[in-house]
């Protein structure tokens, strides 16, 4: 370190600076005139120190330990980006590396050698290297406890035929750790192997083994286990036999009596529930007089096979007591009472018809069919049968056949009019029973009838039929419009038309009648209606009379007429008839009554408008009834106060009243005094309409109306108010509020968005409404609409010399109104004014251009709508104008780095986005493959593709991506697999050789095509020859033994693979094979020896099943032999999870001296998986397996389908493959949505090759579900479905929107 100083400067030089010289320096400054101090931070640039220690150790066992450390107190000046932790044997000298890449501070250290005593060490890494190492202290790998001692000698109970009940204590000694389970094992007298009894751990003192075989004996021993692994084994126990229990059966089950005459009884019964541990041999029947004591037997002494049996020779009307005893070889077992007496007689039975469901639902036969009526009867004696239809007579054509247990009504060559109904009679002494048998005759339909033009336009008519009379016994389902251009005339189109319906049975009727030449233009008028001057009036009609009104119409295409009265449609009665035309429609109500009067209303429509007249009418009548109650109040001797309410129909004119009074007494009534004609009249009046109706908070479907109070409430509080409003193009008012409102301000809600509204105000006091208020303005229901908010903060995207390109977001709120462009400005950073780059930019992104070059810009962004332009978004980062550096890397994701699959035969490309400035140079490249001829390589600046036409076996494997520019150089591996038949097979070889045979052997191919070899084409070629010969053409092994050669013949051998693509190239021997013979023999003066039987181990052959598996189709039948070989012959044993396989018909085995033979009749998915072969003889005992794998449809796709990247009008689906791709590669997966609000699925793609999706031209608000299946080249998989998922911005507008207009207040 030097200091060198001079009047006007001083310097601090350190050389040769190392990390400890990084820190804090402060340089003081003094004189007399004070003094000034400045500090100076220093940070050396250096790799890190060590770790801050000490370094940890925790939770030290035999295979494991937990380090802990703190970070270096110097970093070299730059973060530590991870650790390098080493370790080290005691006894060495060498460090190995636990791992390299630790980005905590601490880490759990694996894999130790138990007993071994290690030192740890970790360093930590920055951008500068790696700093030196913290270590530890040594440490032993051990466990703080042992194995635990053995438990006691097992105990055996409950034994039957194939289990055993086996206790055990527990150990003395638990090694210094809780007892985690038990390992129990058994062994056959008869083998030589202890073999686990469980699959999963045991934690009990007690164990049921079950597979075992009956008649065998066998001993257990049980182990314990704790943290340190498993102790060791107790002492084995005695020997168990394998057997049950033999005692008498019990009574059989269910006795019960089927069937009675006049001199037999028929019973049946039930094998017993318990069978005594040994096979039910038989049956014995007896039975007594129920007067009787004596059992008499009625069955063969050996006992009946069948449980079920007739006692005959009975006495007529005698009582019978009946029981039945089962037989064992232990003997006769408890015998099974029937309950009660029975009586030797003929039984009666009431007619009983049995309808199996598809009699009972609707039987369809097509026309021209045969119909068959099967139908089962009961009832004793037999029944007479009766068949009936019940609309007119059974067919001539119709046969009959009845006998004791059904009867069949068989018509042939059925037409429509053999629908109906057929009813069943069945009728004996007993009683009466019917039935019903519903048939339909599938015919074609009648043609539709009074087929019309309705509408005529230039480019469309519209037409009405009506449907067939005869339907063909099936729902008209459709209907076919066929039409045929006529001859053409001068400037018009002139058409014809008929049509054809189609029912549910698929049969078509004949075309209906033409419509004849249609000529198609455009003729509309809008709807008239001409009407007397004399309904302008009030229509005046007394009560009795008869009210018409009729009017003349008009209009093109013909309008429909509607009449309505006070606002309801009127429906035709007795006395009310409307009658209507093409030109005229008039509505007449006989009998006038006072109800009758009202607001009638004729309305027209059609394609070009609405026309409404009103006409008002009065029937003159007396009036109604005054409404009640009539209340009598203010009684006294003299005088008392009525009320009662007016009429509810006044009869068309103001009513008037009149009085009388008469006195009673004993004797009678007295004489009336009357009074002269009064009108009851309210001593007020309506109120005033209201004033100032103003309409307010005006939204998409709402607006707030506020009024003032009438100027006079006419002598009468006012009640309440009621509100009307009127679209614009409308002729009706229609009523706001159900209940009167008391406020001044009402919010009238369920507006239609863009429509136009007027309102009006009425006031209600007791004397009824007043007139209404002055209509407000027409006012549009639309949400109000404000400027946006601003886009997000600019993100500098590319730059160069004089260009800089920015890209932003849209804005959060667009002010209630679409955001229609982006206004773009920038500046220089050190100057104060902004530019403007361009105005209304439609998109999100820009390259400001004519920057000076080594300038320094800053850029911000506003968002426009129809009102105007937003505030400026966040200033973005500064950016100089200058190329921009950017390292080579792909732009993909983690889809694009998934096996590419492809079928042979195929094109396929593979396209790689890329960035990288400058613009990096592209290399593609595949081991052993020249793609500049075999590929088509076509790059950009940001894209490279590699195409590939015709894709075959050889273009499998994995191709390399590079890119380099100055900066640096990134490479990418994509994986491709080819779908094609399999490459030759390798290492062809033929040993073996004999005078009639020769074996031969052969590796799998290096190149399988794609799927695995399952099968193998075998052929032979004598050398005087050129033909080949198949010699097989189903194995499924790695080797062949090849019979019926001829001897001293020279053969040519050759082997080819097959997958689910096909046979692929074969492979042939180099040269011919020649044969031959070896033998050995010990002589001596007395003769040859007697050759000595040989010991030889036992070895399983797999070499023929490559990875040991074999493939089956679902619901084949499948034939494996496997080579075995040893002497003495072995035991051969086939088990699937530990327990032996149980041979049944569909699934056994069979052993040969040469090989154990796995046969499987109608496979399905549960026999796939993998098989235990064991193998044992007295030279030992040799174990292998094999798989079978069932070729089916796969299984279901994983869930939970995840949805994501919703939008207002798609969404992505993501998924899982199946558990279970049913032995074949899932080739596409197939993908359907449907609309919540309907059960309908409909297809989005059947072509998926991968596990996502996104799922476009969604409706906006729409809730949807989607449902996804799985397909290989064997079929189609069980669906899964997603939850329901509604497709709409990820942001709501009108919460928005309301929230910022309720600020403004």
């Amino acid at each position: 370190m030097e200091i060198k100083s001079t009047l006007q400067r001083t310097t601090l030089t350190v050389k040769d600076c190392v990390r400890i010289d990084g820190g804090h320096y402060s340089l003081k400054l003094s004189n007399v005139g004070g003094t000034k101090s400045i500090p100076i931070t220093v940070k050396v640039l250096d790799r890190p120190g060590p770790p801050e220690g000490p370094l940890k150790i925790t939770g030290v066992t035999a295979e494991k330990c937990y380090l802990a450390w703190a970070p270096p107190l110097h970093d070299g000046g730059s973060s530590i980006s991870h650790y390098i932790i080493e370790k080290r044997e005691t006894s060495r000298l060498s460090w190995t590396v636990v791992a390299s890449d630790v980005q905590a501070l601490n880490h759990k250290v694996t894999k130790l050698l138990p007993g071994n005593e290690y030192i740890f060490r970790v360093m930590a890494v920055n951008k500068f290297g790696i700093g030196e190492p913290l270590e530890s202290e040594p440490v032993v790998a051990c466990n703080p406890y042992k194995p635990p001692g053995p438990p006691s000698v097992p105990e055996v109970s409950a034994i039957t035929k194939d289990s055993m009940i086996v206790t055990w204590g527990r150990p003395v000694d638990n090694g210094g750790a809780e007892i985690e389970g038990y390992i129990l094992e058994k062994r056959d007298k008869d083998g030589i192997r202890w073999t686990k009894c469980h699959k999963k751990r045991l934690t009990d003192l007690r164990f049921r083994v079950t597979g075992l075989t009956d008649g065998h004996f066998y001993e257990f021993r049980v182990s314990a286990e704790n943290a340190a692994g498993v102790g060791e084994s107790s002492e084995p126990s005695i020997f168990y036999r394998a057997c049950d229990a033999l005692y008498p059966p019990g009574p059989p089950s269910n006795p019960k009596v089927t069937d009675t005459s006049r001199s037999s009884v028929s019973l049946a019964w039930n094998k017993p529930i318990y069978d005594g541990g040994a096979p039910i041999k038989g049956y014995v029947v007896e039975v007594k007089e129920a007067t009787a004591d004596e059992w008499i037997t009625c069955t063969p002494p050996t006992g009946l096979q069948g449980k079920q049996f007739t006692v005959t020779k009975l006495k007529e009307n005698n009582e019978y007591n009946f029981r039945i005893c089962a037989i064992n070889s232990e003997g006769v077992g408890e015998p099974a009472i029937i309950p009660g007496t029975v009586i030797a007689a003929d039984k009666i039975e009431p007619p009983e018809i049995e309808l199996d469901a598809d009699l009972r639902k609707v039987v369809t036969v097509r026309a021209s069919g045969t119909l068959r009526l099967f139908v089962t009867i009961k009832g004793r004696p037999e029944p007479e049968v009766k068949w009936e239809k019940a609309e007119g007579t059974i067919s001539d054509r119709a046969q009959i056949e009845v006998t004791s247990s059904y009867t069949m009504l068989v018509i042939d060559n059925v037409n429509r009019f053999d629908s109906g109904r057929y009813n069943l009679t069945l009728e004996n002494n007993s009683g009466k029973k019917s039935a019903f048998v519903n048939v339909r005759v599938l015919d074609s339909p009648s043609a539709p009838v009074n087929l019309t033009v309705r509408e005529i336009k230039r480019d469309s008519v519209a037409l009405a039929w009506e449907p067939p009379l005869i339907d063909g016994g099936a729902k008209i389902t459709n209907y076919i419009i066929e039409k045929r251009e006529s001859t053409r005339k001068a400037y018009a189109t002139r058409y014809e038309f008929h049509v054809i319906a189609k029912n549910a049975a698929g049969l078509f009727s004949e075309p209906s009648e033409s419509t004849g030449p249609v000529t198609v233009k455009d003729d509309v008028d809008a709807p008239r209606i001409m009407m007397d001057v004399k309904f302008r009036d009030v229509v005046v009609v007394k009560a009795g009379e008869v009210l018409k009104i009729n009017a003349d119409i008009a209009g093109r295409p013909s309008p429909v007429i509607s009449w309505t009265k006070d606002g309801k449609e009127i429906e035709e009665k007795a006395r009310v008839e409307i009658v209507s035309t093409d030109h005229t429609t008039a509505i007449t109500v006989k009998d006038c009554i006072r109800r009758d009067s009202g607001q009638y209303v004729l309305t027209l429509q059609n394609v070009a408008g609405t026309r409404s007249l009103a006409v008002n009418c009065k029937v003159l009548d007396r009036p109604g009834p005054s409404a009640g109650p009539l209340e009598i109040t203010g009684l006294t001797a003299e005088k008392c106060h009525l009320s009662w309410g007016p009429p509810q129909e006044n009869g068309g004119t103001r009513n008037e009243y009149i009085f009388r009074v008469m006195g009673v007494n004993k004797y009678g009534v007295g004489e009336a005094l009357e009074s002269y004609a009064v009108k009851a009249l309210d001593p007020f009046t309506v109120p005033n309409p209201p004033k100032s109706l103003e309409i307010t908070s005006v939204t998409k479907d709402s607006m707030t109306l506020c009024w003032a109070r009438p100027d006079s409430d006419g002598g009468n509080e006012i009640a309440g108010y009621i509100i009307e409003r009127r679209e614009k193009n409308s002729l009706r008012w229609i009523r706001v509020n159900k209940k009167p409102v008391y406020d001044l301000r009402v919010k009238s809600l369920g507006l239609r968005e863009g429509c136009e509204y007027e309102y009006r105000v009425y006031a209600e006091n007791a004397a009824g409404l007043s007139l209404p208020s002055d209509t407000s303005p027409l006012i549009r229901a639309e949400d109000p609409v404000f400027i946006p908010s601003p886009p997000s903060k600019p993100k500098i995207l590319d730059s160069t010399r004089s260009n800089i390109t920015i890209g932003w977001t849209k804005p959060l709120f667009d002010g209630g109104a679409p955001v229609t462009g982006y206004t773009v400005e920038y500046k220089k950073t050190d100057e104060t004014d902004w530019s403007i780059a361009i105005q209304n930019l439609r998109g999100t992104e820009y390259t400001v251009i004519g920057l000076t070059s080594g300038s320094e810009y800053v850029f911000r962004v506003r968002s426009i709508n129809k009102v105007g332009a937003s505030d400026p978004s966040d200033v973005s980062e500064p950016q100089v104008a200058k190329e921009r550096e950017e390292e080579p890397a792909f732009d993909i994701d983690s889809e694009m780095r998934k096996t590419l699959i492809v079928k042979a035969g195929e094109s396929f490309t593979m396209t790689v986005p890329f960035r990288g400035k400058p613009v990096p140079n592209v290399m593609w490249n595949k081991p052993e493959t020249d793609l500049r001829t075999r590929a088509s390589i076509d790059s950009s600046d940001y894209c490279t593709s590699l195409t590939i036409e015709k894709a075959t076996r050889n273009d499998s494997g994995k191709y390399a991506l590079t890119l380099q520019n100055v900066l640096s150089t990134a490479t990418l591996t994509l994986v491709v697999k080819v779908l094609d038949s399999p490459g030759p097979p390798s290492n062809i070889a033929v040993k073996d050789v004999t005078k009639e045979s020769a074996v031969l052997s052969w590796d799998v191919p290096e190149n399988d095509g794609g799927a695995p070899v399952k099968n193998y084409y075998i052929e032979k070629r004598e050398a005087s020859k050129k033909a080949w010969v198949t010699i097989t053409n189903n194995c499924h092994r790695l080797s062949y033994k090849v019979t019926s050669l001829q001897e001293g013949a020279v053969y040519y051998f050759r082997v080819s693979g097959e997958n689910e693509f096909g046979v692929g190239v074969p492979t042939e021997t180099k040269e011919g094979n020649v044969d031959y013979f070896f033998r050995v023999c010990t002589e001596n003066q007395a003769g040859l020896s007697d050759p000595k039987e040989l010991l030889l181990p036992i070895t399983i052959d797999m070499k023929g099943f490559p990875h040991n598996t074999v493939y089956i189709r679902a619901g084949s039948n499948l034939k494996v032999e496997i080579p075995i070989s040893g002497k003495p012959l072995p035991k051969m044993t086939l088990s699937r999870d530990g327990v032996p396989l149980k041979a049944t018909m569909r699934f056994n085995t069979e052993t040969t001296a040469e090989s154990i033979i796995i046969n499987l009749k109608e496979s399905m998915a549960g026999d796939a998986g993998r098989y235990d072969i064991t193998a044992a003889n007295s030279s030992g005992t040799t174990k292998s397996f094999i798989n079978i794998v069932v070729l089916d449809r796969p299984g279901p796709p994983v869930g939970p389908v995840v949805v994501s990247d919703i939008t207002e009008e798609s969404v992505t689906l993501k998924w899982q493959p199946p558990h279970n791709d049913g032995g074949s590669q899932v080739t596409n997966y197939i993908v359907l949505k449907r609309e919540t609000s309907t059960a309908a699925w409909s297809e989005v793609s059947a072509t998926v090759a991968r596990s996502i999706i996104k799922v476009m031209k969604l409706t906006t608000g729409e809730e949807y579900q989607f449902r996804i299946k799985a397909e290989n080249r064997f079929g189609i998989s069980d669906h899964i479905d997603s939850q329901c998922v509604t497709v709409k911005l990820p942001y709501s507008k009108s919460s928005v929107s309301h929230i910022t207009f309720c600020s403004c207040f």
